[in-house]
């Protein structure tokens, strides 16, 4: 079976590297699903996204990424979020208790952005958010 070479890299670590059979990703122009082959492209994550890895071995690394890019090139797939955790380290609670806070904020965009990332780990987690 035809893999990817894949890194998932945050500001402020490594977050996931191996090889992959597919990773499907949300852009600013929607959804995006990345298969071997796929030609070479450059995409801006969307905000409060998820991204999933489907491994070699066939589990799901799923993570919320925040901000960043996507590229594809014939060697792989790069993705270089701003933050970004993966499911298995985000906290529930906590992420529903900056929901509630962001949602209490109102229309401020930074309460906004925060509400989004909360959003974001919670689809990660396999919550409703």
């Amino acid at each position: 079976m035809a893999t990817l070479q894949v890194e998932l890299v945050a500001v402020e670590r490594k977050i996931w590297s191996g090889e992959a059979t597919m990773v499907i990703a949300r852009t600013t122009e929607g959804e995006l699903g990345v298969l071997p082959g796929h030609a070479p492209l450059l995409g801006q994550l969307a905000e409060g996204g998820v991204v999933t890895i489907r491994t070699d071995s066939g589990d799901d690394v799923v993570v919320a990424a925040h901000g960043g890019f996507l590229s594809v090139t014939e060697r792989g797939v790069s993705i270089l979020a701003e933050t970004a955790e993966i499911a298995s380290e985000i906290d529930v609670e906590r992420a529903r208790e900056a929901l509630r806070r962001a949602e209490e904020a109102g229309d401020d965009p930074e309460a906004m952005d925060a509400a989004r990332r909360a959003q974001s780990r919670l689809r990660a987690a396999g919550e409703n958010a």
